[in-house]
């Protein structure tokens, strides 16, 4: 899968690989695009000095859609989205890990797969809910329905954890009972927007339609990219009182930065930032 999409400048580059076979094991070894750190760890990061600013969010939003746009244009549902799997290499987002990964054919929304595969709080309803699979003695294989949508899903979970700081389903412990929170329509998803200080209401907007629990309801990636969101201007999206300074905020990303980049790639990042400044 990974083979399949090298080129495209938001995938981890693949420079060479070798399956090895011996009598005790089968072992695939991969040499890869070495990254700085993942979306992950920034995220902690960010959590510790509580600096994750309403500028950084939507950068890193549209780093994330930019990524899953080049996969979906290529036939290709991820699956496993989440902030470990989106790595920062120069500056920029790029996805990995495509081992759960599924083609879908051009003439197709949707494919069918027989297990229950990706990262629990980042599953969607319809990546859960068996839709009645094959007896096959004691034995049942899943039937479940998945398609772009259902990446988009993991994205808003990821958007609602930048956004408020942890996940839509954090506080129900037990896996069960957040199973059934994931796929149960009348479970209400809450949105602590006055504790978070959220005042950018397009913002939240998005995070909602992500959330969309029947798949068909949610917006493709690409419309999400053309959302308001991140589009309109900056004065047009806030008050005077609301709006951040944009000179600010990118102190606040490098100094985030600094200390998990080399100092090669910060050099590189901080040149970007430059760029980006100038062009606005």
């Amino acid at each position: 899968m990974l083979h399949k999409l090298q080129g495209l400048d938001r995938i981890v580059k693949l420079y060479d690989y070798e399956n090895v076979v011996d009598e005790a094991e089968e072992l695939l070894y991969v040499v890869m695009e070495k990254g700085d750190t993942d979306l992950a760890q920034l995220l902690k990061k960010y959590a510790s000095n509580k600096e994750l600013t309403p500028a950084m969010i939507k950068h890193y939003w549209a780093e994330m859609l930019h990524a899953v746009a080049q996969i979906h244009k290529n036939g290709i549902i991820h699956k496993d989205l989440k902030p470990a799997n989106f790595m920062l290499v120069a500056g920029r987002l790029k996805l990995i890990d495509f081992g759960i990964a599924s083609s879908i054919q051009s003439d197709k929304t949707s494919i069918t797969i027989f297990n229950q595969m990706g990262t629990f709080n980042y599953m969607s309803p319809e990546s859960i809910q068996d839709l009645g699979g094959t007896q096959m003695g004691n034995n049942k294989t899943p039937c479940i329905k998945i398609s772009y949508k259902t990446d988009v899903w993991s994205l808003g979970c990821i958007l609602y954890q930048l956004t408020f700081g942890k996940l839509p389903f954090a506080d129900i412990k037990h896996p069960l009972m957040k199973l059934q929170a994931i796929t149960n329509p009348d479970h209400v998803i809450e949105y602590p927007v006055k504790e978070a200080r959220v005042e950018d209401e397009r913002l939240v907007s998005v995070i909602r339609s992500c959330l969309e629990r029947e798949a068909r309801r949610r917006p493709g990636v690409e419309e999400l990219l053309a959302h308001t969101y991140l589009t309109a201007s900056a004065q047009a999206q806030a008050t005077p009182v609301q709006a951040s300074n944009p000179a600010v905020d990118a102190v606040k990303m490098l100094q985030a930065l600094e200390g998990v980049l080399s100092p090669n790639t910060f050099k590189k990042t901080r040149e970007g930032f430059r760029h980006l400044q100038m062009k606005d």
